[in-house]
């Protein structure tokens, strides 16, 4: 095994998710040596090894989890070859997602209509007995043979055996392993990684949701929106079946074929933390450090840098996020509006989340903390901080950019629809001017994160602030919206006023 090989991930990832995934693997060969027993940890490209040990070990079954993504089929043919028994089970997700795909006529459905579905189905059972009842029916008497050499052949690889470098390594934020997985499981955050890397199972989770629910409600059957974050889990998983090129644009059936610009400059701004907008370098700043950051923060191309730095990187929903959030499928609409600027002043008026990450702006008053590129020069100079100098200056005057980004996706909007009769649009912001307001938000409700045209019920517009990353909603059912920044107005991030219709159910993704 060596610092490229891919047979865990679906490409190389970061060194922190090396570390996670193998305390994983360390904690779970803990558990079971306390059963005697151990993990082996095969070293080798899966085509070699498989057929290889079949033969030593005189397999007759290899159970395997039921998985949606196109990664272990080619296990199954190889295990089918040599006479082997394939028993596969499903547990990565709550529900039989091929059941789900054949209620639905073969397709993927969208979010509603998986859960009308869900609804007509089994109910999940409860999660089966734990391992500490089954041993005290007797199997603790049973062990597995062991060689004299099994560490030095089956042990759990070390990062350096994989060939990184972990000098100057910070100790784990985020440590992996089951163990660690059930601390959390209080926490309203921070679960990602241990769900996609199988040390927390999605069931246990959803029937611990469901006692807190009816101990607080007592009788009440709690409603299907309190499971929201797992149903975008089980959607993502859903429309990803059979579909290999669903972390592509090109040749994927359900992505919007948009000509995105090429921007490697802005796009090494952004993965970096250098696009001089400081929640989103503060953002792209922790994410390296800690593998995990909140959900608000060319898809592909962003897609890529999360793969890479993820601790939770799932490949379904790490692309079907992407192409939620930058117009390409399931479009959803919010009744939210987020900027750069003004979102997260509302929560975190004094930018104590930025300066914990960008050290260098501590100087800057809150009052620029989101925008320094406004603090005139004497404060600039008082902070020890020169626009420009000490930190970048805007990648890009997110006005502008918004706004040519809208019309572009406008226009390949439109001419969808010509063909399609999609009617998608019915009307999307074009005024140079930038004036008017967008769903249920208006310039004066939202200053210094002015409108920059007039937006339909049913259309909206999600902003990253560069080239590739950024990303468009159109249509939907909900709207999340970086409203376009008035780059040189302070902003005060004043509470927009929502729309009076309100969805009913609010179970949008997140991480």
């Amino acid at each position: 095994v060596g610092v490229n090989a891919v047979h865990w991930f679906h490409n190389n990832p970061a060194l922190k998710a090396w570390r996670f995934l193998l305390q994983c693997l360390e904690d779970l060969d803990d558990s079971l040596r306390k059963l005697n027993s151990s993990l082996f940890m095969i070293r080798g490209q899966p085509a070699d090894v498989f057929p290889r040990l079949f033969k030593e070990w005189n397999t007759t079954k290899l159970p395997i989890e039921y998985e949606s993504e196109p990664f272990d089929a080619a296990i199954k043919k190889l295990a089918t070859e040599a006479g082997v028994e394939v028993i596969v089970r499903i547990s990565r997700t709550l529900y039989d997602l091929d059941k789900i795909m054949e209620l639905n006529g073969g397709q993927p459905p969208l979010i509603k209509g998986i859960q009308t579905l869900i609804s007509k189905m089994e109910p999940l059972e409860i999660p089966a007995r734990s391992v500490t009842t089954i041993i005290s029916e007797g199997i603790e008497k049973c062990t597995t043979p062991l060689s004299h050499d099994h560490n030095e052949k089956y042990g759990v690889s070390s990062l350096e055996e994989l060939g990184f470098d972990t000098d100057g390594l910070s100790s784990a934020v985020w440590p992996g392993g089951e163990t660690e997985a059930l601390t959390h499981l209080e926490s309203p955050m921070g679960l990602g990684p241990y769900l996609q890397f199988g040390c927390l199972s999605c069931r246990l989770f959803y029937f611990q949701l469901t006692d807190l629910y009816q101990k607080v409600k007592k009788s009440s059957s709690p409603p299907l929106s309190l499971y929201g974050q797992l149903l975008w889990r089980e959607f993502f998983y859903t429309a990803a079946t059979n579909n290999v090129r669903f972390d592509k644009m090109e040749g994927n059936p359900v992505c919007v074929q948009i000509p995105w610009d090429k921007n490697s400059e802005a796009l090494a701004k952004w993965a970096e933390g250098g696009t001089g907008f400081p929640w989103i370098d503060a953002i792209m700043t922790q994410l390296p450090q800690e593998g995990w950051i909140r959900h608000l923060a060319n898809w592909e191309e962003g897609m890529k840098v999360f793969e890479e730095l993820l601790l939770d990187a799932d490949w379904s929903i790490n692309a079907g996020s992407q192409m939620w959030l930058s117009c390409s499928s399931f479009f959803q609409q919010f009744y939210h509006c987020y900027c750069p600027i003004g979102f997260n002043r509302r929560t975190d008026p004094n930018g104590d989340y930025i300066t914990c990450y960008l050290p260098v702006l501590r100087g800057f008053p809150a009052k620029y903390i989101y925008d320094p590129w406004n603090a005139p020069e004497v404060i600039q100079k008082v902070a020890k901080c020169l626009i420009g100098v000490n930190y970048p200056k805007l990648v890009v005057k997110h006005a502008e950019a918004s706004h040519l980004n809208m019309e572009r996706v406008k226009q390949t909007y439109q001419q969808l629809s010509q063909y399609r009769g999609l009617g998608l649009l019915a009307s999307v912001p074009s005024n140079p001017n930038r004036t008017g307001s967008f769903v249920g938000y208006s310039a004066e409700n939202t200053p210094g994160c002015s409108s920059s045209g007039s937006c339909s019920q049913g259309s909206g517009i999600l902003h990253c602030v560069h080239g590739d990353i950024q990303q468009t909603h159109l249509s939907g059912l909900e709207m999340n919206v970086f409203e376009p920044a008035s780059d040189n107005e302070e902003e005060n991030a004043k509470e927009a006023v929502p729309e009076k219709k309100k969805q009913k159910t609010d179970i949008r993704p997140s991480g």
